[in-house]
């Protein structure tokens, strides 16, 4: 396998990592598919990356290669790094739910958010590595900066609403505008504007950064000890293909409950354009070339090493990137108050600041 030798490369792929995962889901936004059916496609764009850099970089040079790790490694470090795929497909799958909901931006920041604060917090407990005060006091401030970008999207949500009653109200007919005034209409209305609807985007992106937060520890549980994984390509091999296996049966659930739209059936996705099925492909793809750079910039030894706490916590800075396309590219805030854009600009500068402080925290 081939690993960064110096410094400067390791830097370099960690932020190709870190551009990478803010990215992959715009071709999520351009296919304007269903995303149950777009994340068969990114499974299967995974799996196609993780085999091409498995038998390329990782296979190259004196080290060992991928079939080489794979003689020597036990049957546990397989089974976690499998695990650690299921783990990540389910975190990711509901972050990408909330994308549905609320936006590419707002998911990512709190979803990413909550996940950094799961993974250093147990990364801490397990190992103890590094300044307990700053890394509390970093998770503090990222936490802040979640709430304050959920505050935000529940103001814009108001705005949104807002905007599409008045709206319906100029177009409706003289005798639903009378209907409308009736007090007992008029409540009712009111109840299904504010309905549970209008947060679900957050609560569906807290429950997969929860989840998200659990997968770096399991992934570097598969790579401990003598009998773990010492190539990263081959544990992002591995992990393609717990992601794949689990979206088939993950799928059962949001194709079958969705948080969007009718229920579908899995036959729906030979119904999609081969410009839909490219763009999940592409997407998988863009994730797991960032997903190789991340782990192949931890795994670095000697004047490369940069430490693998803290490559993996610099990964969440891809939330953002991804915050950066969702309002300047994909204007999932256009037309928000001032108010509103400073809260957002807020909650961002906030999260930069926290990643900061948890990154000096973990410093040696």
């Amino acid at each position: 396998m081939l690993l960064p030798t110096t410094y400067a490369l390791t830097l370099a792929l960690l932020m190709i990592s870190v551009l990478c995962w803010g990215s992959w889901a715009n071709a999520l936004k351009k296919s304007h598919w269903r995303f149950e059916l777009y994340y068969l496609d990114f499974c299967v764009g995974a799996i196609l990356a993780a085999l091409i850099a498995a038998f390329t970089v990782g296979s190259m040079g004196p080290d060992l290669s991928v079939q080489d790790s794979f003689l020597l490694v036990s049957k546990r470090p397989v089974l976690l790094a499998f695990v650690a795929g299921c783990v990540f497909n389910l975190g990711n799958m509901l972050v990408v739910a909330a994308i549905e909901v609320s936006g590419m931006g707002i998911a990512f920041l709190i979803g990413l958010g909550m996940a950094l604060i799961v993974s250093v917090m147990w990364n801490y407990i397990l190992l103890e590595n590094g300044n307990l005060w700053m890394i509390l006091g970093g998770c503090i401030i990222v936490l802040v900066s979640v709430i304050l970008a959920a505050v935000a999207h529940g103001m814009m949500e108001a705005v949104r609403r807002k905007s599409a009653a008045a709206l319906a109200a100029s177009l409706a007919p003289p005798e639903e505008l009378t209907k409308a005034a009736i007090p007992g209409a008029r409540k009712k209305r009111a109840e299904e504007e504010s309905g549970p609807g209008a947060m679900l985007g957050v609560w569906l992106a807290l429950s997969g950064g929860l989840v998200l937060g659990c997968f770096y520890p399991l992934m570097g549980m598969s790579m401990e000890g003598e009998l773990g994984f010492s190539n990263p390509f081959s544990v992002a091999l591995i992990v393609s293909i717990g992601m794949l296996v689990s979206s088939l049966i993950y799928n059962l659930y949001f194709m079958n409950l969705p948080v969007k739209g009718l229920p579908i059936s899995f036959f729906a996705y030979f119904t999609g354009s081969l410009g839909q099925h490219g763009l999940g492909l592409l997407g998988g793809m863009i994730w797991m070339a960032g997903a190789c750079a991340n782990f192949s910039a931890a795994a670095a030894q000697g004047e490369a090493k940069l430490g693998t706490a803290i490559v993996y916590t610099l990964g969440y800075g891809s939330a953002l990137i991804s915050l950066i396309w969702g309002v300047f590219v994909w204007k999932e805030f256009a037309n928000a108050t001032s108010g509103i854009s400073r809260l957002l600009s807020t909650a961002a500068i906030l999260f930069a600041s926290g990643l900061a402080v948890v990154v000096l925290g973990l410093h040696p």
